[in-house]
């Protein structure tokens, strides 16, 4: 047994879990690598919630081409490095055919050159880095928005919202130092002028010095960029040191039900861009499999905080799943082909991948919605 290891077998409810050759030729393996310690565990938890949602729903409703779907899940502890370790005992050791992960970006790509080495194919539920797609890796299908492509479906907010000049306050890692790149960009397009630019430690508690540089700076907007925990520290100290720019966050994965929890007033007037509105269901393209995930939640009496977060691991699984179904078998050779050409109605619109990165070793993307939500009152509005 692994001493630093998280797994948990998810196979048909109530089923007698049996050991050896037998047990794996009657389930289908699949991987999954989530921080569920360290700065994104959160995050990380959620995830994997929504995942084994899936996994049970599918399997109630008779599994794929007749099993039952397992899910072994590893812990990357919020590291690169680990992230890459658990990768390679999931492929080598579990012998996984395709996983989902890896949450963050530099988790996610510090598990890509395994999937090259291994070429196991793996869903990516959460990561926004433009280089997860671009650098050719043809391994990798993203369900998730780039950077990129959520400050361009924010851009045609810049002028109705009156931004004249912006700073930014990310992580300093991929995942920060990507959206900021992109915001930056698209916001100079719409002559908007940029002021103070301040980079963070993930699991950095006292941001009084960055918020300082960024209150002299003078904007009237500041673009954040980070989970739940820390941004909830922001809220708070940018309160106490009476920053009066809104506060729009990107990525999204913060979630304001936990925020409107955790920083109380604080949280008010803050925007966030996220990719599924549980507070308005209707909103999204799939009605009906956002509800449905919002019940599978519910009836789970998981944290309705997660919701924002959870979706993900449901439509990574499903994503999967359908790739295993029009595969015909639990190969990462066939998976990886019938990836290409899955179309799957996912909480977060309609799931099918179009192709990014160097010819011949291009990587899927989806294309998802994006909204904005405000927290008002102590309540998640339509702005």
């Amino acid at each position: 047994m692994r001493s630093n290891l998280l797994r948990t077998m998810l196979g048909a409810a109530g089923a007698v879990l049996l050991a050896g050759a037998a047990f794996a030729q009657d389930t289908i393996r699949i991987g999954v690598t989530q921080p569920l310690t360290g700065a994104f565990a959160a995050d990380g938890n959620y995830v994997v919630q929504g995942a084994k949602l899936a996994a049970e729903a599918i399997n109630k409703a008779g599994g794929v081409n007749g099993k039952q779907l397992q899910l072994i899940v590893e812990d990357n502890k919020s590291n690169p490095t680990e992230a890459a370790a658990t990768a390679e005992r999931l492929i080598v050791e579990d012998k996984v055919p395709v996983m989902m992960g890896a949450w963050g970006s530099s988790l996610t790509l510090a598990v890509m050159p395994k999937l090259v080495e291994y070429k196991v194919p793996m869903v990516v539920e959460t990561s926004s880095s433009g280089k997860i797609t671009t650098s050719g890796n043809p391994y990798i299908f993203r369900i998730s928005p780039t950077s990129e492509m959520e400050a361009r479906a924010f851009a045609p907010l810049v002028g109705t919202m009156g931004i004249k000049k912006a700073d930014f306050l990310a992580t300093n890692d991929d995942f920060g130092k990507g959206s900021m790149q992109e915001f930056t960009k698209m916001l100079k397009q719409k002559g908007v002028a940029i002021g103070a630019s301040e980079t963070m430690a993930e699991d950095a508690t006292d941001l009084s010095a960055q918020l300082a540089k960024i209150k002299a700076s003078g904007g009237d907007t500041i673009f954040v960029t980070t989970d739940v925990k820390q941004l909830t520290l922001i809220l708070k100290q940018a309160k106490d040191q009476q920053v009066t720019a809104r506060i729009i966050t990107t990525g999204g994965s913060v979630s304001p039900d936990q925020l409107i929890e955790q920083a109380g007033g604080a949280a008010n007037g803050s925007y966030h861009l996220v990719f599924f509105t549980p507070w308005f269901p209707d909103a999204v393209k799939n009605p009906d499999v956002a509800k449905a995930f919002m019940q599978a939640w519910s009836d789970a009496k998981y944290d309705v905080g997660g919701l924002t977060e959870g979706f993900r691991g449901w439509d990574g699984i499903y994503t999967i799943a359908a790739a295993v179904k029009d595969a015909g078998k639990a190969d990462p050779a066939a998976i990886t082909k019938a990836l290409w050409g899955v179309h799957v109605r996912g909480v977060n619109g309609d799931i099918a991948f179009i192709k990014q990165g160097p010819a011949g070793r291009e990587s899927g993307q989806s294309v998802p919605g994006v909204y904005l939500v405000k927290i008002d009152g102590g309540k998640v509005v339509q702005p």
